[in-house]
Order: structure tokens, then C-alpha cells, then sequence
């Protein structure tokens, strides 16, 4: 019987074109969108950050940091050198963007390099210009370097004999673990989003729309139990919401597969890797009880709701309460523990993050997997509570009515 209602409820799920939308197609493109747009911007900016070309300020009466300047090769940026005689100049035209960077020494720099004492010098920039810092440090080091080269030779010192410790740093995190702990927030965060959307839909127009029909009456009086309707029901809200991430990972699948949005050999190679049949199918273990989890706190809402309008309402601004912890993945630092493995939503973004890296505890994935399942079944044992209740499901009117209608018949048969 809950599977002849599960089929009934499905076939007209699948006939709302507004469902569709939010459990298909959406997700489908989402990816395709989303990565086309990254890649298009973040080549723009390497395209513009690798061409630009900075106008740099500078007051120094011996010119001999203006020489230096010029000096440094046009591989390190390109830029053009511009005198100033005052720094009030200099910096109305910095803050108006006419200059990127500002240089200003004092009137005895050359001496102070001559006789061999710390020669001062100001870098002025605006760090809301991204990048610019990092220029001036890089130009500085350079002539830095210079004068200290030119110090050992007149000093007549060895430069290894200055420099007692060569540290040499090695990453020993793999490519997949980086990719994991880096951007392994993302996919489970897109995934959590449109499963909720996709129980959203299907929620209140499986109760709250079939209150507003007056079909949920018809319904009633069949002589099946109140909990085989409900979990024929709620079949299709979570069935849908599974869909919604499917849809998901398919499109993530053509914007790697088939629009070969992912140019680069080895890092394809890292993400066929990552993308195995194991990651998806222990990817959607920890997203099947949250979906249920997702369905259960939604159709007691929608039970309550007197009408379509008032039933969304009030689940739209849940959508931001339920995916708002799985922003927690984009924090570095936050590590899937036994705190963390407890709180629902975050330990299924965390346990995604330490899947994707290949660092994934079992016994941690088995408590996080135990806690969801628990409140799943809290969330079905809520719903049901909600809708065995007979003034939840039929609204006042309409239960006097049914009476009403009831006794008028008996009178008639009489």
C-alpha cells in the first residue's frame, strides 16, 4: 500500500514543471554555470594581473633608487616610473588610482648606501588594490639584494659565511589532500543546498497543496493507516531531494566530461581519482539520512500550513538555517573530530572534506552516519505525531463539514 502511494504521489510530482525545474534541470546546470564563470574570470584576472601595467611614483632628490627601478627586469611587471617633488602630490594622485605605487626616500639615501648605514625608504599603496603590496615587497627585495652584494664584495666578506641556517620547506600533503582540506567545502555545500530545495516542492504540495484541493479528505477515508500515507508520502519528498543532488553531480560530471571545463592533465587526473563509485556511494550514505532528516523537519510545516503560500514562507528561511552550518567546510582549521562528528550537517560537510582528501576516520564516518540516522528517525517519529493528527491534516471547516455532510446522510437514509 505505501508503495502504490509512493507510485501515485510520484507521477504527479513528476507532472509539476516547477518541481522539475528545482530537482533536475537547476541542479544540472548549476555546475556547468558556476565553473564556466570561475574559469572565465580567474583566467581574465592572471590575463590582466600578468600585463598590467603599474605607474609608480617616486621622490628621490639623488635618483639613484629611480635608477634601480628602471633597472629591474620587465619580467618581474611591467612599469613606468614617474618623479614626483613632494609626497602630497603623490599621494592625491595614489588615492585617485593614477599611480599604483609610491616610493619616497630622504635626501641623503645615496650617502647613507655609500657609507655603508641603513637607507630608508617609504612604499606607499592602497591595499584595496590587490596585489600591489606584494610588488612593491618584491622590487624592494631586489634592489635589496643588489646593494647587499655590492656591501659583502667592498667588505670583502663571504655571503655563505653570513648565512648560518638554509631552511628549505616541504609540503608532504598529496595534490588529492589539498584539493580535499582547499575546495572539498563546495561540493557538499551544492549537494546539502538543492537536496533541501528538493524536498521543499514536493513537501507542501503533497500536504498543504492537497489541503487547499480537498483531496486529503478522500484520501482519509480509504481504509489505509494514517503512517502508510505518510510514508508513501514522504517516499517522494526524499526520493525527490536525492534527485536534486543527483542532478547535481551529473552536471559537475559535464562540466568535467563533457564541456572539458578541467584543461590541465594531472589535476584531471586528481579529480577522476576523487570522483570514484566508493566516494559517491559513501557521498550519498551520509545524504540519504540528511535528506530524510530534511523531509522530516519540512512536512510537519507543511502539515500545519493552512495554504501553499503560508507553507513556503515559512520553509524559504529554513532553507538558510539548514545550509547555513555547511558553510562551516569553507572555514580552514575546522576538522572532522568527535565534537564536530555529533552536530548534523556539519559532520556530513566535514566527513565530504575528509573523503574527498583521503583522510577519512572510519569510526568517525560511523558516528556521524549514527547521529544522522537518529535524527532522522526523530524527524519521521515528529512528522507522524503532526500528522495523525486529525485538525493538523483537515483544517476546522472542513472537519464540520465532513460531520455535518455525515449526519446529513444518516437523516436522509432514515
Amino acid at each position: 500500500m505505501i508503495f502504490t502511494i509512493f507510485k501515485k504521489e510520484l507521477k504527479d510530482t513528476l507532472r509539476d514543471r516547477r518541481t522539475l525545474m528545482m530537482m533536475i534541470v537547476i541542479p544540472v546546470l548549476i555546475f556547468p554555470v558556476i565553473m564556466n564563470v570561475f574559469m572565465g574570470i580567474s583566467s581574465s584576472y592572471q590575463e590582466e594581473a600578468a600585463t598590467k601595467s603599474l605607474q609608480i611614483g617616486v621622490i628621490n632628490p639623488d635618483h639613484v633608487l629611480i635608477d634601480e627601478l628602471k633597472n629591474i627586469p620587465a619580467a618581474m611587471g611591467k612599469k613606468d616610473v614617474i618623479i614626483y617633488k613632494d609626497t602630497t602630490a603623490m599621494l592625491a594622485d595614489l588615492k585617485k588610482d593614477s599611480i599604483q605605487l609610491g616610493f619616497y626616500t630622504q635626501n641623503d639615501f645615496s650617502k647613507m648606501l655609500t657609507e655603508k648605514n641603513p637607507a630608508n625608504v617609504r612604499v606607499y599603496f592602497n591595499a584595496t588594490d590587490v596585489g600591489m603590496q606584494e610588488r612593491g615587497e618584491a622590487y624592494i627585495k631586489i634592489i635589496e639584494e643588489k646593494a647587499k652584494k655590492i656591501r659583502y664584495a667592498e667588505l670583502k666578506l663571504n655571503e655563505k659565511e653570513l648565512t648560518p641556517i638554509v631552511t628549505e620547506y616541504k609540503n608532504i600533503a598529496s595534490d588529492k589532500e589539498m584539493i580535499g582540506k582547499l575546495a572539498g567545502g563546495i561540493l557538499p555545500y551544492i549537494f546539502i543546498a538543492f537536496g533541501f530545495i528538493g524536498c521543499m516542492y514536493p513537501a507542501i504540495d503533497l500536504f498543504t497543496g492537497e489541503k487547499e484541493r480537498g483531496t486529503i479528505e478522500t484520501l482519509l477515508t480509504t481504509p489505509i493507516a494514517r503512517w502508510q500515507i505518510l510514508f508513501g508520502k514522504m517516499g517522494v519528498v526524499v526520493l525527490s531531494g536525492l534527485m536534486a543532488s543527483i542532478s547535481a553531480l551529473f552536471g559537475l560530471y559535464l562540466s568535467i566530461e563533457v564541456f572539458k571545463m578541467v584543461e590541465d592533465p594531472e589535476l584531471l587526473a586528481i579529480i577522476h581519482s576523487i570522483l570514484s563509485p566508493g566516494f559517491i556511494l559513501m557521498l550519498f550514505g551520509l545524504l540519504f539520512p540528511l535528506t530524510i532528516f530534511f523531509a522530516g523537519v519540512m512536512i510537519p510545516i507543511a502539515i500545519h500550513a493552512k495554504s501553499f503560500k503560508e507553507a513556503q514562507s515559512i520553509i524559504t528561511p529554513l532553507n538558510i538555517v539548514m545550509v547555513l552550518p555547511a558553510m562551516v567546510g569553507f572555514f580552514p582549521g575546522i576538522e572532522l573530530n568527535g565534537v564536530t562528528a555529533c552536530i548534523p550537517v556539519v559532520n556530513v560537510v566535514l566527513a565530504t572534506k575528509e573523503l574527498i582528501a583521503g583522510t577519512l576516520d572510519i569510526g568517525l564516518l560511523s558516528l556521524s552516519f549514527i547521529v544522522m540516522i537518529l535524527l532522522a528517525l526523530t524527524a519521521v517519529f515528529i512528522s507522524y505525531k503532526r500528522f495523525d493528527k486529525e485538525t493538523n491534516v483537515i483544517t476546522e471547516i472542513k472537519i464540520f463539514d465532513v460531520i455535518f455532510g455525515t449526519y446529513l446522510h444518516e437523516e436522509r437514509q432514515l
